[in-house]
């Protein structure tokens, strides 16, 4: 990672479909914990589409603003990041492996090699590995076995959460940082990243649903006795809300996109039915500004965010997957009632998740926008611990 004559630097670039978000951070190596220094931000302008790179040179454009933002309120040099990734061309799946202990006691040799045979899976020639996460180790039929070196046996099982993605939207990303003068580490799933800071260890053995709703993409992570059980990326997120707003009523979207950011909600109950909001005047500037209910605002908010959370929903069923609570991350979890929303879909508590960080400007990072980005700064700090 990057490293001062004094300083032990990590970044994190999350390239989302709507902005770039770059945080650095200060690693306290002996306190074990992190101290956010710096944060910039910058709008895609149309890079980006559902996670994917689709103009190069404007996307660069947008990293090396967040970029300069950062750096100068950091006071630093970036020279590489660990990067964020979504869209739906990433897919995942469980795989198992097993050998014979070499030595009648498990050593690191067996692990390595077991998890080898895990992995050894036949993907698409246009796939890439980007995660290959133990989920648990079997020794001789005991299950729920987290660290089995020096344990006694005769057979060692794993069972592992693979992640792959396409390789040229993988490539696209990192010629796209490699540009802004950037040496990236690796590839994280969003969702993956966020759920490390926002969801807790007794949240994970219990059971729970993270779902990171962002403008293109919308990412689960679903956990269960305490390991990663499910993942997937959907192609749908908080900008066909935008749409269905700027369709519904005849304006742009950007004016669209400021209108679910005032006067959003995810539920049309939260309002009277006599409030109403002001749009800007179409065309020509001399007609009247038009006022419409902020109850069907809500109504057409509403009606996209129960179908993403019902395909959500559909797609744990087909998984038989049943989670105890959901966590929601993402700007889309800014909207007032989304947590309500939730419950009544998914039939379970839900709450807004925020990164658990507590140190400098917590007041400004600890927000579900910045979830991921948090969460990968996360990942940063602990692979310096293994430089």
């Amino acid at each position: 990672m990057n490293r001062d004559s004094k300083r032990d630097l990590i970044v994190a670039l999350d390239i989302g479909t709507s902005k770039v978000v770059a945080v650095v951070a200060e690693a306290l190596q002996a306190e074990g914990r992190f101290e956010v220094l710096g944060l910039g931000q910058a709008p895609t302008q149309g890079g980006i589409r559902n996670g994917s790179v689709i103009n190069i040179d404007i996307t660069v454009k947008a990293i090396q603003k967040a970029l300069e933002e950062a750096e100068l309120m950091a006071d630093c040099k970036i020279r590489d990041a660990l990067v964020g990734i979504g869209g739906a061309h990433i897919l995942s799946f469980n795989s198992s492996g097993m050998v014979a202990i070499r030595d009648k006691e498990v050593t690191s040799y067996d692990v390595n090699r077991v998890i080898d045979t895990a992995k050894a899976v036949n993907i698409s020639n246009d796939q890439r590995i980007l995660h290959v996460i133990t989920q648990q180790f079997i020794v001789d039929r005991q299950e729920g076995i987290s660290r089995p070196e020096g344990m006694a046996g005769v057979r060692l099982e794993v069972r592992v959460h693979i992640v792959t993605g396409e390789e040229t939207a993988a490539q696209n990303i990192l010629k796209c940082v490699r540009r802004c003068g950037l040496e990236p580490h690796r590839l994280t799933l969003n969702p993956l990243a966020a759920s490390n800071i926002c969801l807790t260890e007794d949240e994970k053995q219990q059971g729970v649903l993270l779902i990171d709703i962002g403008a293109g993409t919308t990412g689960i992570a679903m956990y269960k006795d305490g390991f990663i059980r499910h993942s997937h990326i959907f192609d749908m997120g908080g900008q066909l809300v935008t749409n269905d707003l700027a369709k519904v009523f005849h304006i742009p979207v950007p004016e669209a996109e400021d209108l679910k950011l005032e006067n959003g909600i995810a539920k049309a109950s939260l309002v009277s039915e006599n409030d109403f909001v002001a749009l800007s005047p179409v065309g020509d500037q001399g007609r009247q500004e038009r006022k419409v209910s902020h109850q069907i605002i809500g109504e057409i908010i509403f009606s996209r965010m129960v179908e993403i959370f019902e395909t959500i929903h559909q797609d744990l069923e087909e998984q038989d997957l049943s989670p105890h609570s959901v966590v929601l991350t993402g700007g889309g979890a800014l909207l007032p009632g989304i947590a309500e929303l939730a419950e009544e879909v998914f039939q379970m508590p839900a709450k807004v998740g925020r990164p658990l960080y507590y140190g400098s400007l917590a007041d400004v990072v600890s927000q579900p926008q910045f979830a991921t980005v948090m969460g990968l700064l996360l990942e940063a700090r602990v692979h310096l611990d293994h430089l």
